[in-house]
C-alpha cells in the first residue's frame, strides 16, 4: 500500500499508526529502514510472569556486541562450534548471548535471573534495533495522540460493519465494492452531520 501511494500520489508518510499485530520485527525493520516512524506497539513475548528479570532489564552494548546484566556482568555471543545444539546459531535471524556459568553460579541475584538454569542466556532478534526505536517512540506524547487517532479510525470501520451492515459486500467486482463502500461512507457522514447540526425546532402557534 505504501509503495502504491508513493508511485501514484508521490506521498511518503512520516509515521505509520497500527495495532500490535503489525509490531513484529520484520515490519518495524522495514519501516525504520525507509525513515517511517512506527507508532506501533511492539509485539514482544520476552516478558516474564514469574518475577525474574526479563530481557528489558538487561542493557544492550552495541559497541561491544554484548548485553550487560543488572549486576554488571557481560553476556556475549559465542562463535565457536559446540556439541550442544542450543548454543549454536539459530539461523532464524536470532542471536544468542550467554553469560559464563561460573559467573552466574556465584552471582547473588541468581534467583532473580536464572533460578532454573546454570547460566543466563538472552536471544536477540534480527530487527531488535528497530523494535527499540518503536519502544522509544511509545514514550512520547505524539504516540499517545497517534493511539487516539487510530481508535477513531477503527471505530469508523466497526460502525460500518455492525451498524450499517457492511460485514459482507453484496455487489461483485472492484467497481461494485467501491460503490458499496461509497454509499456506506455517505450514510455514515450523514449520520454525523445530523448530530452536528440538529433539526430546527418548530415554534408552537398560540
Amino acid at each position: 500500500m505504501l509503495k502504491r501511494v508513493k508511485e501514484k500520489f508521490d506521498l511518503h508518510p512520516e509515521r505509520l499508526i497500527a495495532d500490535t499485530a503489525y509490531g513484529t520485527g520484520p515490519m518495524l525493520g522495514w519501516l525504520v529502514e525507509r525513515k517511517i516512524n512506527p507508532h506501533i506497539p511492539v509485539f514482544d513475548k520476552s516478558g516474564r510472569s514469574n518475577g525474574t528479570w526479563s530481557r528489558a532489564d538487561f542493557e544492550w552494548d552495541a559497541e561491544n556486541d554484548q548485553y550487560i546484566c543488572p549486576e554488571g556482568q557481560e553476556l556475549k555471543q559465542f562463535r565457536r562450534n559446540y556439541s550442544d545444539p542450543n548454543r549454536r546459531p539459530t539461523g532464524q535471524g536470532r542471536t544468542k548471548y550467554r553469560a559464563l556459568k561460573l559467573t552466574c553460579q556465584a552471582c547473588p541475584s541468581k534467583a532473580k535471573c536464572c533460578p532454573n538454569a546454570d547460566a543466563r542466556s538472552i536471544t536477540r532478534e534480527e530487527h531488535e534495533d528497530a523494535r527499540q526505536v518503536a519502544r522509544d517512540i511509545a514514550k512520547t506524547k505524539q504516540y499517545d495522540i497517534s493511539m487516539k487517532l487510530r481508535k477513531k479510525v477503527e471505530m469508523l470501520f466497526a460502525h460500518l460493519k455492525r451498524i450499517l451492515g457492511l460485514g459482507r459486500l453484496r455487489l461483485r467486482g472492484p467497481c461494485g465494492a467501491n460503490d458499496e463502500f461509497l454509499l456506506a461512507a455517505t450514510a455514515q457522514n450523514l449520520r454525523k452531520l445530523a448530530k452536528i447540526f440538529p433539526a430546527p425546532q418548530q415554534t408552537r402557534k398560540a
